[in-house]
């Protein structure tokens, strides 16, 4: 049996301290939905801009890339041992760039997933290219799939459609990153935005889902999961990043820090639209507690 590195009061929010591929095949539970934000494999020793101050794009070890054959190897295990943790009619999303979207694709087909959609994230506010040499990089791609060709998915079709003003969404999103506030308990160098995390879980899950997060980092899907009443299993090697996720669910146990955030959350139309929209959400009744 596995001891959890942080569970959560409320038994909502798990966190698993240690390498992926070794934790998943320890136990049965099946998720309802997949988020992963796999190593970009990015580190090669580039320049970036942020804040105005020249920075480098090193992340750490588990962002350096040994090689396509690395690459696709390290992308075909992984992928293969979150299936087998996932429902038959469970999603995954799977976000990337150039440097490992099209490793991920073609190995989401290999395994007989059927993608769905490509999404792009059209960043508000990237970080300028100071080569000037080649056009500014804003986007990153998440890949949409369901675990099997024919079982049907779940899409909060009406939903989405009320989100881009009674039309239908595209695959184009146009959402910030992340805000100053989202950085209270510090940041993870790839964090991403709750607007993202927030967006994707609403498409594609009903009240009391399970998630997993295979790569949790500083549990952005988990922070998202619970403020949309949903539930979560994030994995992390780094214990740095573990506590990071650990503050930053104490702090939403807070109900009026949880209110405020819900309300700071972009996509929206205005403040109040995401708590109306979950006041009305039918209860769903799926297992009650994570068995590890």
């Amino acid at each position: 049996m596995l001891n959890p590195y942080f569970k959560s009061t409320d038994k909502n929010f798990y966190l698993l301290e240690g390498d992926t591929m070794e934790l998943l095949p320890k136990f049965e539970h099946k998720f309802d939905m997949v988020f992963a934000d796999p190593p970009y494999f990015l580190s090669n020793n580039g320049l970036s801009i942020q804040s105005g101050q020249i920075v480098s794009v090193n992340k750490g070890k588990w962002d350096k890339s040994e090689g396509f054959d690395f690459i696709n190897d390290f992308n075909r295990n992984w992928i293969k041992q979150v299936r087998d943790k996932m429902k038959d009619n469970a999603t995954i999303w799977i976000s990337g760039t150039y440097h490992n979207i099209f490793s991920i694709g073609q190995i989401l087909q290999e395994l007989d997933f059927k993608i769905l959609n490509i999404i792009t994230w059209e960043k508000n506010n990237p970080p300028p290219n100071f080569s000037c040499r080649f056009f500014t990089h804003s986007t990153e791609l998440i890949i949409w799939a369901r675990k099997k060709e024919k079982v049907p998915h779940y899409y909060n079709y009406e939903l989405m459609k009320q989100l881009n003003g009674n039309k239908q969404m595209k695959d184009v999103w146009k959402l910030p990153a992340i805000a100053p506030w989202e950085k209270s308990c510090t940041k993870h160098p790839t964090q991403k935005p709750l607007a993202v995390l927030t967006r994707l879980i609403l498409a594609s899950t009903k009240p009391n889902a399970w998630i997993l997060d295979p790569f949790a980092g500083s549990s952005t899907t988990g922070i998202a999961a619970n403020l949309l009443n949903r539930r979560y299993l994030g994995i992390d090697q780094e214990q740095e990043f573990l506590e990071i996720s650990k503050n930053r669910k104490l702090e939403i146990d807070n109900p009026k820090i949880a209110e405020l955030y819900r309300q700071k959350i972009q996509g929206f139309t205005n403040k109040k639209e995401l708590d109306l929209f979950l006041a009305n959400e039918p209860t769903v009744d799926y297992c009650n507690e994570l068995l590890l």
